[in-house]
Protein backbone atom coordinates (compact mmCIF):
# COMPACT_ATOMS: atom_id res chain seq x y z
CA UNK A 1 0.00 0.00 0.00
CA UNK A 2 1.27 3.46 -0.86
CA UNK A 3 1.38 6.37 1.59
CA UNK A 4 -1.93 8.21 1.80
CA UNK A 5 -3.78 10.95 3.57
CA UNK A 6 -5.44 8.17 5.55
CA UNK A 7 -2.14 7.22 7.15
CA UNK A 8 -1.46 10.81 8.20
CA UNK A 9 -4.99 11.11 9.51
CA UNK A 10 -4.48 7.89 11.44
CA UNK A 11 -1.51 9.46 13.21
CA UNK A 12 -3.56 12.57 13.89
CA UNK A 13 -6.43 10.62 15.45
CA UNK A 14 -3.95 8.69 17.56
CA UNK A 15 -2.48 11.96 18.80
CA UNK A 16 -5.98 13.17 19.73
CA UNK A 17 -6.58 9.98 21.71
CA UNK A 18 -3.32 10.36 23.60
CA UNK A 19 -3.75 14.08 24.28
CA UNK A 20 -7.38 13.65 25.33
CA UNK A 21 -6.39 10.91 27.76
CA UNK A 22 -3.75 13.14 29.33
CA UNK A 23 -6.17 16.04 29.67
CA UNK A 24 -9.00 13.99 31.17
CA UNK A 25 -6.56 12.31 33.57
CA UNK A 26 -6.82 15.41 35.74
CA UNK A 27 -10.64 15.37 35.69
CA UNK A 28 -13.22 13.51 37.76
CA UNK A 29 -13.88 10.19 35.99
CA UNK A 30 -17.62 10.18 36.67
CA UNK A 31 -17.99 13.17 34.34
CA UNK A 32 -16.68 11.30 31.30
CA UNK A 33 -16.86 7.50 31.70
CA UNK A 34 -19.31 5.23 29.89
CA UNK A 35 -22.43 4.53 31.92
CA UNK A 36 -25.17 2.60 30.11
CA UNK A 37 -27.77 4.05 32.49
CA UNK A 38 -27.01 7.48 31.00
CA UNK A 39 -27.07 6.38 27.37
CA UNK A 40 -29.96 8.62 26.35
CA UNK A 41 -29.38 11.50 28.76
CA UNK A 42 -25.65 11.86 28.03
CA UNK A 43 -24.89 10.00 24.77
CA UNK A 44 -21.56 11.80 24.36
CA UNK A 45 -20.09 9.46 26.98
CA UNK A 46 -19.78 6.87 24.20
CA UNK A 47 -16.94 9.04 22.88
CA UNK A 48 -15.43 10.53 26.04
CA UNK A 49 -15.11 7.16 27.81
CA UNK A 50 -11.94 6.36 25.87
CA UNK A 51 -10.15 9.22 27.63
CA UNK A 52 -10.93 7.93 31.14
CA UNK A 53 -8.28 5.92 32.98
CA UNK A 54 -8.60 4.49 36.45
CA UNK A 55 -4.94 4.45 37.48
CA UNK A 56 -1.53 5.69 36.35
CA UNK A 57 -0.63 2.17 35.24
CA UNK A 58 -3.83 2.00 33.18
CA UNK A 59 -3.05 5.35 31.53
CA UNK A 60 0.58 4.56 30.73
CA UNK A 61 -0.22 1.10 29.37
CA UNK A 62 -2.89 2.49 27.07
CA UNK A 63 -0.71 5.35 25.89
CA UNK A 64 1.93 2.80 24.95
CA UNK A 65 -0.66 0.68 23.15
CA UNK A 66 -1.96 3.79 21.39
CA UNK A 67 1.53 4.44 20.02
CA UNK A 68 1.73 0.84 18.75
CA UNK A 69 -1.65 1.07 16.99
CA UNK A 70 -0.63 4.43 15.52
CA UNK A 71 2.51 2.84 14.10
CA UNK A 72 0.53 -0.18 12.84
CA UNK A 73 -1.83 2.00 10.81
CA UNK A 74 1.01 4.16 9.53
CA UNK A 75 3.15 1.17 8.54
CA UNK A 76 0.18 -0.30 6.66
CA UNK A 77 -0.33 3.07 4.90
CA UNK A 78 -4.07 2.79 5.52
CA UNK A 79 -6.35 4.62 3.05
CA UNK A 80 -8.85 7.31 4.09
CA UNK A 81 -11.69 4.77 4.32
CA UNK A 82 -9.78 3.02 7.13
CA UNK A 83 -9.56 6.27 9.04
CA UNK A 84 -13.32 6.75 8.60
CA UNK A 85 -13.94 3.19 9.79
CA UNK A 86 -11.79 3.80 12.87
CA UNK A 87 -13.73 6.99 13.66
CA UNK A 88 -17.09 5.25 13.22
CA UNK A 89 -16.01 2.47 15.55
CA UNK A 90 -15.29 5.01 18.31
CA UNK A 91 -18.84 5.24 19.74
CA UNK A 92 -19.80 1.78 18.47
CA UNK A 93 -17.19 0.20 20.74
CA UNK A 94 -18.95 1.61 23.80
CA UNK A 95 -22.46 0.96 22.48
CA UNK A 96 -21.47 -2.68 22.09
CA UNK A 97 -20.94 -2.82 25.84
CA UNK A 98 -24.72 -2.82 26.21
CA UNK A 99 -24.44 -6.54 25.47
CA UNK A 100 -22.60 -6.90 28.78
CA UNK A 101 -25.28 -5.49 31.15
CA UNK A 102 -23.20 -6.15 34.26
CA UNK A 103 -20.68 -3.51 33.18
CA UNK A 104 -22.07 -0.36 34.82
CA UNK A 105 -19.00 1.84 34.22
CA UNK A 106 -16.26 1.70 31.62
CA UNK A 107 -13.29 3.85 30.75
CA UNK A 108 -10.10 3.42 28.76
CA UNK A 109 -8.58 3.25 25.30
CA UNK A 110 -8.09 -0.51 25.08
CA UNK A 111 -11.46 -1.38 23.56
CA UNK A 112 -11.17 1.29 20.88
CA UNK A 113 -7.55 0.39 20.18
CA UNK A 114 -8.71 -3.16 19.42
CA UNK A 115 -11.05 -1.54 16.88
CA UNK A 116 -8.07 0.17 15.29
CA UNK A 117 -6.15 -3.08 15.03
CA UNK A 118 -9.16 -4.78 13.42
CA UNK A 119 -9.50 -1.95 10.88
CA UNK A 120 -5.87 -2.27 9.82
CA UNK A 121 -6.20 -6.06 9.57
CA UNK A 122 -9.18 -5.78 7.22
CA UNK A 123 -7.10 -3.53 4.96
CA UNK A 124 -4.07 -5.82 5.11
CA UNK A 125 -6.02 -9.00 4.40
CA UNK A 126 -8.73 -7.74 2.04
CA UNK A 127 -7.57 -4.34 0.77
CA UNK A 128 -6.97 -4.18 -2.99
CA UNK A 129 -3.60 -2.48 -2.60
CA UNK A 130 -2.10 -4.96 -0.13
CA UNK A 131 0.94 -6.99 -1.16
CA UNK A 132 1.26 -10.74 -0.67
CA UNK A 133 3.60 -10.14 2.27
CA UNK A 134 1.14 -7.73 3.87
CA UNK A 135 -1.69 -10.25 3.50
CA UNK A 136 0.39 -12.93 5.19
CA UNK A 137 1.27 -10.59 8.05
CA UNK A 138 -2.37 -9.56 8.30
CA UNK A 139 -3.58 -13.15 8.49
CA UNK A 140 -0.99 -14.03 11.15
CA UNK A 141 -1.92 -11.03 13.31
CA UNK A 142 -5.63 -11.73 12.79
CA UNK A 143 -5.15 -15.25 14.11
CA UNK A 144 -3.27 -13.87 17.11
CA UNK A 145 -6.02 -11.34 17.80
CA UNK A 146 -8.72 -14.02 17.64
CA UNK A 147 -6.78 -16.24 20.06
CA UNK A 148 -6.28 -13.29 22.42
CA UNK A 149 -9.96 -12.38 22.42
CA UNK A 150 -11.09 -15.95 23.05
CA UNK A 151 -8.54 -16.49 25.82
CA UNK A 152 -9.87 -13.42 27.65
CA UNK A 153 -13.31 -15.09 27.99
CA UNK A 154 -15.24 -11.90 27.12
CA UNK A 155 -18.61 -13.53 27.90
CA UNK A 156 -17.53 -14.28 31.46
CA UNK A 157 -17.67 -11.88 34.41
CA UNK A 158 -17.80 -8.23 33.24
CA UNK A 159 -14.74 -7.29 35.28
CA UNK A 160 -11.61 -9.34 35.86
CA UNK A 161 -8.74 -8.73 38.26
CA UNK A 162 -5.48 -9.78 36.63
CA UNK A 163 -2.09 -10.30 38.19
CA UNK A 164 0.20 -7.25 38.03
CA UNK A 165 -2.74 -4.92 37.32
CA UNK A 166 -3.97 -2.43 39.91
CA UNK A 167 -7.42 -2.17 38.31
CA UNK A 168 -10.05 -4.64 37.12
CA UNK A 169 -10.19 -5.07 33.34
CA UNK A 170 -13.25 -5.46 31.09
CA UNK A 171 -12.44 -8.13 28.46
CA UNK A 172 -15.73 -7.66 26.64
CA UNK A 173 -14.62 -4.16 25.64
CA UNK A 174 -11.81 -5.69 23.61
CA UNK A 175 -14.24 -7.94 21.75
CA UNK A 176 -16.68 -5.07 21.23
CA UNK A 177 -13.95 -2.89 19.78
CA UNK A 178 -12.57 -5.58 17.49
CA UNK A 179 -16.04 -6.39 16.14
CA UNK A 180 -16.94 -2.72 15.69
CA UNK A 181 -13.69 -1.96 13.87
CA UNK A 182 -13.86 -5.05 11.70
CA UNK A 183 -17.47 -4.45 10.69
CA UNK A 184 -16.95 -0.77 9.90
CA UNK A 185 -13.81 -1.46 7.87
CA UNK A 186 -15.39 -4.38 6.03
CA UNK A 187 -18.55 -2.48 5.12
CA UNK A 188 -16.64 0.57 3.91
CA UNK A 189 -14.33 -1.61 1.85
CA UNK A 190 -17.32 -3.34 0.22
CA UNK A 191 -18.93 0.04 -0.44
CA UNK A 192 -15.75 1.33 -2.07
CA UNK A 193 -15.40 -1.75 -4.25
CA UNK A 194 -19.05 -1.59 -5.31
CA UNK A 195 -18.67 2.09 -6.21
CA UNK A 196 -15.57 1.39 -8.29
CA UNK A 197 -17.31 -1.50 -10.01
CA UNK A 198 -20.22 0.72 -11.04
CA UNK A 199 -17.80 3.31 -12.44
CA UNK A 200 -15.99 0.63 -14.47
CA UNK A 201 -19.17 -0.40 -16.27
Amino acid sequence: MKSSHGAWGWLGLSAILALGSLLVWTQATERWDWQPALLWQEPWRACTAVFVHWSRQHLLANLGACAVVAWFGWAARVPPRALLAYALAWPLTQWGLLMQPGLLHYGGLSGFLHAGVAVVLVELVCGPGASTRQRRVGLAVTLGLIIKLISEDPWGPPLRQLADWDIAVAPFAHLSGAVAGGLCAGLLLLFTQAKQSRRAR
